[in-house]
């Protein structure tokens, strides 16, 4: 057992990171949430202060872990929105350092204690998979995109191990060929890239299968020396330049693959 092998310096490291991660994530919730209640009367759906913390934050988040993130590529200006692969909660935090983004997510999230709040607060757009929900919600996520917020997505629908990229569900896709948006919107693949720490498996970060979230975030709290993280922004795609949302899914799926590289 990892846990057991930690040792003294393990807990210790665990310890003070933890409670300076929730430090940092839940005194940021706190700026944002009353920055908000000036920002939100005066600009709406618009958000022109909040993102900088949220950044803030998730930068904060990997000096705390001492865990170095390097950026290739330029994330997109115009609207639309990313793509990535998904391979642990970390990706939310690596994103939201590298660029300032929104993300969509199932509706169940928005009920999950602690990430919930920062969910909502954090302006993630809640999509309903089945239901009478769904119809308002894909209403939601056109005004949204609309109103220029860069929206962010995980087309694999599921975490994985870090080492491989799942097919691509082109169900969410299909928000981008609604009502005119194909003649504007643009998409941007994403790769997240995660270099375990040395000598450790390559899918050390990755979180999949039955691995609770308690159990990978304390490995990760405990981890002495880390790896890295790469977030390589690729170049985006005009939706208009691909026929449906397959041939758009397809063409996301295949440059988000192609990056990772161990």
């Amino acid at each position: 057992m990892v846990y057991a092998r930690a040792g003294v310096a393990g807990w210790g490291r665990a310890l003070w990171r933890g409670l300076a991660l929730g430090l940092v994530t839940y005194g940021g919730l706190v700026v944002l949430l009353l920055v908000r209640l000036v920002e939100r009367p005066l600009f709406g759906l618009d958000r022109p202060w909040t993102p900088h913390i949220t950044q803030f934050v998730c930068k904060a988040a990997f000096v705390i872990l001492r865990l170095p993130v390097t950026v290739r590529g330029e994330p997109m200006q115009g609207r639309g929105a990313m793509v990535a692969n998904h391979a642990s909660w970390m990706d939310i935090f690596a994103l939201n350092a590298a660029a300032q983004v929104y993300f969509v997510a199932k509706s169940e999230v928005a009920g999950w204690a602690g990430i919930g709040w920062l969910a909502r607060a954090t302006g993630t757009v809640f999509i309903a998979r089945k239901g009478r929900e769904a119809k308002v919600q894909q209403r939601l996520f056109e005004d949204r995109l609309r109103a220029g917020h860069r929206l962010a997505f995980f087309p694999e629908g599921t975490s994985t191990d870090g080492v491989r990229v799942l097919p691509f569900k082109s169900t969410l896709f299909a928000a981008f060929y609604t009502h005119g948006l194909d003649e504007v919107m643009q998409i941007q693949p994403v790769t997240l890239v995660y270099h375990a720490p040395r000598g450790q498996d390559s899918r050390f970060y990755g979180w999949w299968a039955d691995m609770t979230f308690g159990g990978h975030f304390l490995r990760v709290l405990m981890q002495g020396r880390q790896g890295r993280v790469e977030v390589v922004f690729h170049k985006a795609a005009a939706v208009e330049d691909f026929p449906d949302r397959k041939a758009l899914a397809a063409h996301c799926e295949a440059a988000v693959r192609a990056a990772l590289v161990l």
